[in-house]
């Protein structure tokens, strides 16, 4: 490598190959007889050497093996100068493993974001890629700081006895989870450019107020006082300053400066969690034959046998992605516990029922619980509050949820008991000796370290309800005809229903 030795330009600096006939900015070369010498000595010394050099080199090992992509999290068309406004953030996924599952559920929490608790989801496109997510929020009225947005991927795997061929038959089959966090930066509304980049970046990692490599500054003219052309491409967030202010203030008068800085874009790392967790949990599940389960369902019950004091009659069980709470429909079944005003005669399918909304709450299962979401038109109450509507909230032991906002006294219903794989909502009314409902979260195996007491010991699994013994470990599926009667913490309930209603069932 030698520098430009054109002689029209002796101010050129740029970096020239040898025998390259012109520079990167096109100036000519002279010819260099060294260099013609040296390539014609090359050409002929096969000729003249014809057993000088070995028939084939062996291959050297290769020491050094490319390092993977780590999956990350592309965050870009943040703009920190909209102070008080609305923005949008552009969240693109990148270098993700490619046994990820197709789609990938994003819940992202945050005091900034007025949906907190919101899910969106990454799906792949039809070349495999993966499609961008938008996330809207308004900073009017927010106190300036730095907001924390919490971001967890989840990818649900296949069922296994929807994808039986799939799935492995000796291992259990865990959810995978990747979780990550931004931190963005509402500044004051009078605050200036230059303090709200500086505070931007020193609250981020890998972030220099410099221009990388890739990064090309091009002036023309600046000794006549012509225009001035600059182009700057800073990668990973770099910003380069320039001061321009002495060219404005020239004595040829000065000049329109126009600047446009563009939005802040930067990268954030995925953490894979739970696989530790996920292996513990599989080495203590004992071997069995995969999907052998008698009685595949994703809703059943449990139903005493005797009118035991403090047992309800029905214990309904459900184990979907998202459970609806609804109005009792006589037509059709709802995904999940269909509801009904318990007079002072029973249960009421007309009067204060039909108060209640087809779809009037959605139940899902999260990391570490479970949350509620009010979609109705007459709203519900948590612990006498009303969340607002489109707003997921977790649940906690003892939360009390009452239909409707508007309308008191149509269902109340009281969470007994909740663990990570599942929660027991009881009635708090007049249906408490009729029904209560074990939401579960499909494939997901108990942890007996951290499951609450009250907690029936049910679980989902292979696309079935399963009883675990917490004694001895032993785990039992739930199938109709057996005697789930005898099955501990399970007394008092003596027949089991694939269906969650069976008093709903005509007969023949």
């Amino acid at each position: 490598m030698k520098r430009c030795a054109s002689p029209d330009h002796p101010h050129c600096t740029t970096w020239v190959m040898p025998g390259a006939p012109v520079c990167a900015h096109g100036h000519a070369q002279p010819a260099d007889p060294g260099h013609e010498a040296a390539m014609t000595a090359d050409a002929a010394a096969p000729a003249l050497l014809p057993r000088a050099l070995p028939q084939a080199v062996p291959a050297l090992p290769v020491y050094a093996q490319p390092v993977p992509a780590r999956p990350h999290l592309r965050v870009s068309g943040f703009d920190p100068r909209a102070a008080g406004g609305r923005q949008t953030i552009k969240l693109t996924l990148h270098a993700m493993a490619a046994d990820a599952p197709a789609r990938l559920e994003a819940r992202l929490a945050s005091e900034l974001l007025a949906g907190s608790g919101a899910r969106l989801a990454f799906t792949r496109d039809v070349h495999g890629g993966w499609l961008p997510l938008y996330i809207e929020f308004s900073s009017r009225g927010r106190e300036h700081g730095q907001y924390r947005i919490d971001v967890e991927l989840r990818g649900e795997p296949p069922r296994r006895h929807e994808a039986p061929a799939a799935a492995d038959a000796g291992a259990p089959v865990a959810a995978r989870a990747w979780v990550a966090t931004l931190v963005l930066l509402v500044p004051r509304p009078d605050a200036s450019l230059e303090e709200i980049h500086r505070t931007f970046l020193s609250t981020h990692k890998n972030v220099r107020i410099s221009a990388d490599d890739a990064s090309i500054a091009r002036v023309h003219g600046l000794d006549a006082g012509g225009p001035m052309d600059i182009e700057i491409a800073a990668r990973n967030a770099g910003i380069a300053r320039l001061d321009l202010a002495g060219l404005a203030g020239n004595g040829h008068g000065g000049g329109k400066i126009d600047l446009a800085l563009p939005t802040i874009a930067w990268d954030e790392d995925l953490i894979e969690i739970d696989l530790a967790a996920a292996s513990r949990a599989g080495a203590q599940v004992p071997a069995r034959l995969a999907g052998a389960h008698p009685c595949p369902a994703s809703s059943a019950c449990l139903v005493a046998a005797n009118g035991r004091a403090g047992v309800p009659r029905h214990l309904r069980l459900f184990a979907l992605d998202e459970c609806v709470l609804g109005r009792w429909e006589s037509t059709q079944a709802g995904a999940g516990p269909a509801l009904l005003h318990y007079g002072a005669h029973g249960p009421e399918a007309d009067g204060l029922t039909r108060r209640l909304s087809a779809r009037h709450a959605l139940v899902r299962p999260r990391r570490d619980g479970f949350e509620i979401e009010d979609v109705s038109r007459y709203g519900l109450l948590l612990d006498g509050a009303w969340p607002g509507k489109r707003h997921a909230v977790p649940l906690r032991a003892g939360m009390r949820i009452e239909f409707t906002a508007s309308i008191r006294g149509v269902v109340l219903l009281e969470v007994g008991a909740l663990s990570a794989h599942g929660v027991l909502l009881r009635r708090a009314d007049g249906g408490a000796d009729d029904e209560c409902f074990l939401l579960l979260a499909p494939e997901r195996h108990p942890d007996a370290a951290l499951t609450a007491a009250a907690m029936p010991p049910l679980f989902h699994r292979d696309g079935g309800f399963w009883h675990l013994d917490r004694a001895s470990g032993r785990e039992t599926a739930l199938a109709p005809g057996g005697a789930a009667g005898s099955l501990a913490g399970l007394e008092g309930y003596g027949r089991f229903a694939a269906t969650a209603r069976p008093e709903d069932r005509r007969p023949g």
